[in-house]
């Protein structure tokens, strides 16, 4: 009998859409955010992707003193894959966003494919209470949001770490960043196999139904070939339904407090675990199995644990 289909799970642990006021859960000071990692590893997550809020307030920060808090502990007691942030905030800098992938050299690092409106304000609509003076401000003045990432974004990310030999997690956000991505891999500024995060759901980027899943995927087929794997997140409340189509077809999942701060119909995920152990659930009644981090670096070609600097 053929062995079964591995499935990698990554866990986005906190990110930057969301805003403390909306989930008692979400992972904010450096205990919290290494307590998740560690917890979505122990409960199937083969890479955790990593974003750093300030302790005082919950805001999304690039400062790598901040993820100097975490890093290592998260590094010490666990074998899982580490991927830092390169997209940050939308309201930040390309400069700022850079640098904790720049300098803690990691064995993944997300990055953005493109520019495109970056609708959060209608969050407002579901949230009324905030807690900090920041918070709603944030969401209301995303209505005039463009999350820029221009060709010249996209390439000076790409060179400046291009020594560290980190790979990337290349985030689609609609049809025209699969052939951004495409164009890059023609100039050799990035290297196969590719790892194609498809993000639907967010306003302004791709919709949330099965035949953009299926246009994303056709399209990635049609570019890529087999230089490439490929997962998909899904917002919100579309996480596990977009999360399933993408593992019965033939790709990887990603979950997290980032992405979605539910464990079902106006039920809060009480941590990134619990949403890891869902689609985990889900993986093993397609009779698939969930990857390990060595399995993972494996698939993706990735540079080992021991060549990061944190």
């Amino acid at each position: 009998m053929s062995q079964p289909r591995k499935v990698i799970i990554t866990c986005a642990i906190t990110g930057a859409i969301h805003t403390p006021s909306m989930s008692p859960y979400l992972p904010v000071t450096a205990a919290e955010i290494t307590e998740a990692a560690l917890g979505a590893a122990r409960a199937g997550a083969a890479i955790v992707h990593l974003h750093a809020r300030d302790p005082s307030n919950g805001r999304p920060s690039q400062d790598p003193a901040l993820f100097r808090e975490f890093l290592p502990r998260i590094r010490e007691a666990s074998d899982v894959v580490v991927n830092l942030t390169t997209g940050g905030s939308p309201t930040m800098s390309v400069e700022e966003r850079l640098q904790p992938a720049l300098q803690f050299a990691p064995e993944v690092a997300s990055l953005n494919m493109g520019s495109m409106n970056f609708g959060l304000y209608e969050m407002l609509h579901r949230f009324k209470e905030f807690k900090h003076d920041w918070e709603r401000p944030y969401l209301q003045n995303s209505d005039d949001l463009v999350f820029r990432n221009s060709f010249r974004d996209i390439e000076h990310i790409l060179r400046a770490c291009s020594a560290n030999e980190t790979r990337f997690e290349i985030e689609c956000y609609d049809i025209s960043h699969l052939y951004t991505a495409a164009h890059f891999l023609d100039r050799g500024l990035v290297k196969a196999p590719l790892l194609i995060q498809s993000v639907f759901g967010l306003r302004g980027g791709i919709g949330a139904h099965a035949e953009d899943l299926m246009h994303m995927r056709r399209t990635a087929e049609r570019l890529f070939g087999d230089a490439y794997v490929w997962s998909v997140l899904g917002a919100g409340r579309n996480q596990i339904p977009m999360a399933t189509m993408a593992a019965a077809i033939g790709g990887h999942v990603r979950v997290g407090l980032e992405d979605s701060l539910w464990d079902g119909p106006g039920r809060l995920a009480h941590s990134n675990a619990d949403q890891v152990s869902r689609i985990r659930t889900v993986i093993e009644a397609l009779s698939l199995e969930v990857a390990t981090p060595d399995e993972a670096r494996a698939m993706l070609g990735l540079k080992g644990r021991d060549s990061v600097k944190f």
